[in-house]
């Protein structure tokens, strides 16, 4: 098949944007649908970042999960982040997977979002953050900013205004960490952001 053949998938998760979101997170793309447990954001059961979430906002990583443990509570997260104020999206919009699975390797960015229109919308928004390296890559190739080391951020303009852009671990379990190191990097930056305590 050649390159203009090559068949293309759109995003199909409609942007998750609370109203008031000070904080924005981007991924790279959803893993292929039959890995999700739930039609929202980092869906695959082998992804950890709601188990992240667990450990640094409840202390336990299994906050998220349903009653029988085999899923994620879409509503139960949905509702936590709207209170946070965290919006989700990620920073393909449109990509070619060069093999059928979740990893970011195999992923080729066709069109990337619009982060200049997405901050426009979300205008209380004072930091991104990027949960691995495929979607550090494509930010850092739409603004105009030194690139954060895992854990820390650095600054940059848009939109008249001044972000934090904060690079996280990739809460993939093919990214070197235990999970309760990636959780203590996350807790850094949600008490950057004063989203601890509210």
């Amino acid at each position: 098949m050649k390159k203009n053949e090559e068949k293309t998938e759109i995003h199909p998760l409609e942007p998750f944007f609370p109203k008031g979101a000070r904080l924005l997170m981007l991924g790279s793309f959803p893993p292929p649908r039959n890995r999700w447990k739930m039609d929202f954001y980092y869906p695959n059961f082998q992804n950890d970042m709601w188990r992240i979430f667990g450990l640094v906002f409840f202390e336990e990583k299994d906050y998220f999960l349903t009653e029988d443990k085999k899923s994620f509570c879409e509503s139960r997260l949905r509702e936590f982040l709207e209170s946070k104020g965290i919006a989700l999206t990620d920073s393909g919009r449109e990509v070619i997977r060069r093999q059928d699975n979740a990893s970011d390797k195999f992923l080729e960015i066709v069109q990337t979002i619009d982060l200049k229109k997405v901050l426009e919308q979300l205008p209380d928004c004072v930091a991104i953050v990027t949960t691995g390296q495929k979607a550090t890559d494509t930010v850092l190739s739409l603004i105009d900013a030194e690139q954060p080391k895992v854990g820390e951020y650095t600054e940059f303009e848009c939109c008249g205004r001044t972000l934090l852009f904060f690079r996280m671990p990739s809460s993939s379990r093919a990214y070197p960490k235990p999970l309760s190191e990636k959780a203590l990097e996350y807790r850094k930056m949600f008490q950057k952001l004063n989203l601890l305590d509210k």
